[in-house]
């Protein structure tokens, strides 16, 4: 039997994906290697992620692996990857999406101050929150989610703001002090998805693992995903895309906003689930009519 070598990034909840991914595999009878590799991002957690090249940094060394053939197959956070897709390459599967929504975390027995120290580096989020808590002073915080609670509990910062799909699937939920509703922070584009990615050229590869694919959560990549190409830019905009498949219509939610959170357009556009890519860009285009390339170029 050919082992299938699954290449991932070296964090705890990259890991937990991994071995998620690996064990559906291996239930189909499939051998699997997990691959580590060490990505920019993870080299690089001292400077903010605009500064090296946006979230990209945490996928382009495990897909040069994949297309080089040292892997045959990659596991990311979708919100990682590129609304356009890396030539040579497919998504060959995006399994069930875990909660989609941004969490906050406080200290234990700390309340909220009124004038809060959040820490977040995302542009989206502080695009969005910033309307929500006036006042507030964002500050940047980097490195894998176990780093970013040790600098909360040692005084840093007042409360971070992180993808509840993470702090879930570490067993870290009971770290939730509230999560956002989906309507107050709109999530980034694939946020709570696990996408696997393989070689367009390698059947063998796409055949065992396309079965582990979830179609609702594809199609609702798809649509974010393009929301992102359309405007075109990349995964650091103060944008956010969330589309849910609802009576058999798939509903679309694109959201940007100017970091002081006083400028934001919105759309919502909704059809039919096979239409997912074209509503996005309609979505985007409905974006764009209203400022939203004006507020991510300032």
């Amino acid at each position: 039997m050919t082992t299938l070598r699954l290449g991932t990034r070296g964090s705890a909840l990259a890991l937990w994906q991994a071995r998620t991914v690996a064990s559906a595999l291996e239930a189909r009878g499939a051998d699997v290697e997990v691959v580590t590799i060490t990505t920019q991002g993870d080299r690089r957690q001292d400077v903010a992620l605009p500064d090296i090249g946006g979230k990209r940094v945490f996928v382009k060394e495990i897909e040069d692996a994949l297309l080089a053939g040292e892997i045959d197959l990659a596991v990311h956070s979708a919100k990682d990857m590129a609304a356009e897709r890396t030539a040579g390459l497919m998504i060959a599967a995006a399994l069930p999406r875990e909660d989609p929504r941004d969490a906050m975390v406080l200290r234990a027995g700390s309340p909220l101050p009124i004038l809060p120290i959040l820490g977040t580096g995302s542009a989206r989020r502080i695009g969005q929150l910033a309307r929500q808590f006036p006042g507030a002073t964002f500050v940047p915080v980097r490195g894998n989610v176990d780093t970013r609670l040790r600098k909360l509990d040692a005084g840093e910062m007042d409360a971070l703001v992180l993808a509840a799909a993470g702090l879930t699937r570490l067993g870290l939920s009971a770290r939730i002090t509230t999560n956002f509703s989906t309507d107050v922070c709109v999530p980034a584009p694939g946020q709570g998805i696990i996408a696997i990615e393989v070689r367009t050229d390698d059947e063998r590869t796409y055949a065992q693992v396309a079965p582990l694919g979830n179609n609702d959560a594809r199609v609702a990549l798809s649509a974010e995903q393009a929301v992102v190409a359309g405007i075109g830019g990349g995964c650091q905009l103060p944008l956010g895309a969330y589309a849910t498949i609802r009576d058999g219509s798939l509903l679309l939610r694109a959201v940007v906003a100017s970091l002081n959170g006083e400028e934001v357009v919105s759309s919502d556009v909704a059809g039919h689930p096979g239409d997912a890519v074209a509503l996005g860009r309609q979505a985007a285009h409905e974006l764009s009519a209203r400022g939203a390339r004006r507020l991510l170029h300032t």
